[in-house]
């Protein structure tokens, strides 16, 4: 495969990222508020902050990016990453302490496990775009899918564990808790990206 053909898979994977995001966020936040599950909707609302974050990915594949202006836009998504985790940490511990949990976290297993699936996909073919393009912000991008690997396995580790043990009753909170903790880390990581002099434009998520 030649150069031309990475850098269109590239676009493609970059596109299918941001068009599943917007599914996954609509669907998991629907499900999250019907059945007051605060690590569900957390979920669901961190896809459509990744869609920003792609959307940023896909304008510098483009050519069209603006170093300075990106700068300020991972600089915003990653402050808007750290006002999520923690509105998600409040709202796991207030659940906690009046001691309410989702009457069934099945949807979470169902869309986490799904999720799961289409990142890892995801995340393989975008580390083999950016080994074939050599393409920092192609890396950074697969950086992000792997964070929501992460995001994914803790949603369907937690749901599938209430499923199985309804008496739980906190682990859909402790489940948020440990998802508002992974949202702060890629807060934090663009945050840094945004102010480092290394600055190259794309996610800056963690490895």
């Amino acid at each position: 495969m030649n150069q031309a053909q990475w850098r269109r898979r590239a676009l493609w994977l970059s596109a299918l990222t941001i068009g599943y995001n917007l599914v996954e966020g609509l669907v998991s936040m629907a499900f999250g508020w019907a059945d007051d599950s605060i690590a569900l909707f957390g979920f669901g609302a961190d896809s459509f902050i990744e869609v920003a974050s792609a959307l940023l990915v896909l304008w510098k594949l483009l050519d069209h990016g603006n170093l300075a202006r990106e700068r300020k836009a991972t600089l915003g998504i990653g402050g808007l990453f750290l006002a999520l985790a923690a509105g998600i940490a409040g709202g796991a511990i207030l659940q906690m302490s009046v001691r309410r949990h989702p009457p069934t976290t099945f949807p979470g297993v169902v869309i986490s496990a799904l999720s799961l699936a289409c990142m890892v996909f995801l995340w393989r073919a975008k580390q083999a775009a950016a080994r074939s393009l050599d393409s920092a912000t192609l890396e950074a991008d697969a950086a992000c899918s792997l964070a929501c690997i992460q995001l994914s396995a803790v949603l369907f580790a937690g749901s599938l564990l209430f499923l199985l043990l309804p008496s739980l009753w906190w682990v859909d909170a402790a489940a948020a808790l440990v998802l508002a903790l992974l949202i702060a880390r890629e807060g934090l990581g663009m945050v840094r990206a945004a102010r480092s002099d290394a600055f190259t434009g794309g996610c800056g998520c963690a490895h």
